[in-house]
């Protein structure tokens, strides 16, 4: 049985807690391997490692750490079918998907390359008389990122390319579920010439969560997961001081309206509701149809659905793969199960007539007259299952958007550029696509949501990830002639 361990100081360290996880192959339902679940000491002995690091990675020149980052770029970019291939072993998702996920973290490390220029500061000459002020930007020491499965290549490289580049030491706890991909991530790293210490991963499950939160030498963490554990995450480590910035769930709403071309809604209602099995935080998961419009824009939804091929994520056919455990699959299930009873129409059963074995495979589910209460609408489901909800006007598709208590992305579908405009202007959401079904940014903005979709107030990567991994710094400095020095006891005043 393969064993996946810890990467710390620069090698693999194998666990001594003697706890393990289970890592399945989601496509067979077996385990392939078992990875070491840290303890506090553990965790606590990784973070001395890289708090003993982090002095010299700071004192390392803007040019080099952009060079390190140029390799690390370049590695990634040859190795992307080999990361690809790990991610879809553990996860499921196809490799098409797979290599997608590659290329949206490869723009993160892209940016982070040009740390030279993101870290200039401001500079005022002569704010008062032979008095100057700048300001600057410096590392906060050792940083930490907690990672979902979902994701394994590309939110790890959301948070982790830019806190080293900003001169922080980095402790990565990935997902339990499918953690190959980090370590794998680890060892470009080493080979790009990232110094020992400075990246190092720790597997483990809540207990290391813990022993980060708990951690006095980690000042930030950076989390993406439910919505739940975001709030957790959040308001304990805000109470042991430390900055924070925690993703939450989402339910992504898209407005369709009837001047809409209904075929590219439609297709883009499949790919963004049912891509990588539905487990995204921007998956598509609610379609606001209005009247006049509805019955097209489900028939077409529903006639696309049978073209969409479902099995192995390893198989060069199948456009959706399985779900992450047997447990997701069946929490997914039920909320297709339990529809009918709360009063919606389930269109499409994707429960049913599954691929054969073991695997954790659902297909593709569609339920009509879905409201506001009802357990489909109401909550996070994360697989593949989309939702229709009937509206007679605009107005009451916005509201039902601003209503909602999450608030991560939303999609528009519309010919009217005035109605966009109003849209964006008026929908309280963080992300927003127009005609558009996934609008995940790109690398130079930056990505997070909104109400209960996020804790803290930096959102992740871009900009506002570099201020999120540094503080800033004013110094105002006078290099007077000694002649004219002498005692004032007044305020300091600029002019």
């Amino acid at each position: 049985m393969k064993r996946i361990s810890h990467w710390v100081d620069g090698k693999v360290i194998e666990g001594t807690s003697g706890r393990q996880g289970v890592v399945w192959n989601p496509a067979t339902g077996v385990q392939q391997a078992a990875v070491d679940l840290a303890s506090t000491a553990e965790l606590d002995a990784a973070v001395a490692v890289a708090k003993a690091a982090q002095p010299a990675w700071r004192a390392t020149g803007l040019s080099r750490r952009a060079e390190i980052m140029f390799r690390f770029r370049d590695l990634i970019d040859a190795n992307r079918k080999e990361i690809a291939s790990l991610v879809t072993a553990e996860h499921g998702k196809v490799l098409s998907d797979a290599l997608g996920e590659v290329a949206r973290g490869l723009e993160n490390v892209e940016y982070a390359t040009g740390i030279p220029n993101l870290l200039k500061g401001g500079f005022t000459e002569q704010a008062a008389t032979g008095v100057d002020v700048y300001s600057i930007r410096q590392p906060l020491g050792v940083v930490a990122g907690i990672t979902p499965f979902n994701f394994p290549a590309m939110v790890p490289l959301w948070m982790l390319a830019n806190a080293i580049a900003c001169g922080n030491t980095f402790i990565l706890k990935p997902s339990e579920k499918d953690p190959s991909t980090a370590l794998f991530l680890a060892e470009l790293f080493a080979q790009a010439g990232l110094p020992a210490g400075v990246f190092n991963v720790v597997n483990g499950d809540k207990e290391a969560v813990d022993a980060i939160l708990h951690n006095p030498d980690i000042a930030a963490v950076s989390f993406v997961g439910s919505t739940p554990i975001a709030r957790y995450i959040y308001e304990t480590g805000t109470q042991q001081g430390k900055r924070v910035q925690a993703l939450g769930g989402a339910k992504n709403h898209m407005l369709v309206l009837p001047d809409a071309d209904l075929d590219m809604a439609a297709d883009a209602v499949v790919s963004a509701a049912y891509g990588s099995a539905g487990e995204r935080c921007m998956a598509l998961s609610v379609i606001l149809a209005m009247d006049s419009v509805a019955d097209q824009l489900i028939a077409k939804v529903t006639e696309r659905i049978p073209a969409i091929t479902v099995g192995p994520g390893t198989e060069p056919d199948s456009e959706m793969g399985p779900l992450i455990t047997a447990e997701h699959r069946d929490k997914v299930a039920g909320y297709v199960a339990g529809a009918s009873a709360e009063g919606a129409t389930v269109v499409v059963d994707g429960t049913t007539d599954l691929p054969g074995g073991d695997g954790f495979f659902l297909k593709p589910s569609l339920i009509d007259d879905v409201k506001p209460g009802m357990a489909c609408y109401d909550e996070e489901i994360f697989g593949p299952v989309l939702a229709v909800t009937r509206i007679s006007s605009y107005d009451e598709g916005l509201q039902l958007i601003n209503d909602n208590p999450f608030g991560n992305g939303v999609a528009l579908f519309t010919r009217d550029g005035g109605v966009a405009r109003q849209f964006q202007f008026d929908v309280q959401v963080g992300m927003v696509g127009i005609n558009v079904p996934i609008p995940v940014p790109v690398s130079y903005y930056s990505f997070g949501g909104w109400k209960a979709s996020l804790f803290g107030d930096q959102h992740m990567y871009g900009p506002e990830g570099i201020n999120f991994f540094t503080r800033s710094k004013v110094v105002t400095s006078r290099w007077p002639d000694p002649a004219t020095s002498s005692v004032d006891l007044g305020f300091p005043e600029n002019r």
